[in-house]
């Protein structure tokens, strides 16, 4: 379990150069491999991870399960669905709402970046796989909620849909820690991990990898809790996780595609349904919060 252990240990992959490098983090100066120490946000970031595979379980915390289907814990065991790697993106990404689509949400979570090849391992052998910890936004275009057969490939795969940063954090017990996700400064999701966390990322490694063989890099992801809700162009929107980090990433519209082919984006039951949740479930602060955002969200041309 030394991934665990002590003293916190951050690791963070840059450009510098034109060429990808990693460094550790020391107070406020990041301390490139073999290099010079530089201002902590001196370089451009890249996610600090390059995983073969990005392995997401549906509902993994009570508040999300309630929320969701009135029960904490709806399934007796988890679920999983993939991203394509194409989806991962870094810390301070602008990440693109396509025309014609309003149901773009979050979901800040956690998680385990795999540092060796794993199967066939107990939920107490997994700890010694993982090679840190990270922020993530698990973001979703509920618009296509309606399409491809329920597996989620357009709605959690599309571009830039995996932001994951700043750092992979290693000597911490993320289950010990706060989530909270922010809207345009504004508190919309907020959980203590170790006491809503159904399955902890040992747990989800060693189901997954029963049968599929984890490679070093892979990002296992490990779920959201409640009040998962759309934003647009012009929203901030942060994940911070108190011992890992924050995670910031802005909303920007981009133009519909080009080709008239394939399923539309739809205005459907099924998409409100998940995208707008259900506000009687969570607690008012949050819903509260969300309605301050949404009054603070900028204009496409800066302006409040």
């Amino acid at each position: 379990m030394s991934v665990l252990t002590g003293p916190r240990r951050e690791r963070r992959r840059v450009l510098h150069n034109g060429v990808p490098r990693w460094g550790e983090v020391e107070g406020d100066r990041l301390r490139l491999d073999g290099g010079p120490a530089v201002a902590l946000d001196a370089l451009p970031p890249l996610p600090p991870c390059t995983p073969q595979s990005i392995f997401c379980p549906h509902l993994t915390y009570r508040s999300r399960g309630f929320e969701s289907r009135g029960v904490p814990q709806p399934t007796a065991h988890p679920t999983y669905f993939m991203k394509p790697v194409t989806a991962l993106a870094a810390h301070g990404a602008v990440v693109e709402r396509p025309e014609g689509c309003q149901y773009l949400n979050y979901e800040g979570e956690f998680a385990a970046v795999i540092g060796r090849p794993t199967r066939d391992v107990t939920p107490e052998e997994a700890w010694s796989s993982i090679a840190g910890f990270t922020p993530v936004l698990d973001l979703g275009l509920h618009d296509f909620r309606d399409t491809d057969s329920g597996s989620m490939l357009r709605v959690k795969g599309m571009d830039g849909f995996c932001p994951v940063g700043p750092g992979l954090v290693s000597g911490v017990d993320p289950r010990a820690s706060r989530l909270q996700t922010f809207v345009n400064g504004e508190c919309v999701q907020d959980a203590q991990i170790g006491e809503e966390l159904i399955w902890g990322p040992e747990y989800l490694i060693a189901d997954l990898a029963r049968h599929i063989t984890l490679m070093p890099g892979d990002l296992v992801l490990t779920g959201t809790p409640c009040h998962s809700r759309s934003v647009a162009p012009g929203d901030e929107v942060s994940l911070s996780i108190s011992q890992l980090g924050t995670l910031t990433v802005t909303v920007t519209a981009r133009p519909a595609p080009r080709a008239e082919a394939g399923h539309l984006p739809q205005d459907s039951e099924e998409a409100r349904r998940v995208a707008l949740g259900n506000d009687a479930r969570v607690p008012d602060a949050l819903r509260e919060a969300l309605q301050r955002a949404r009054a603070k969200r900028r204009s496409p041309g800066g302006q409040a």
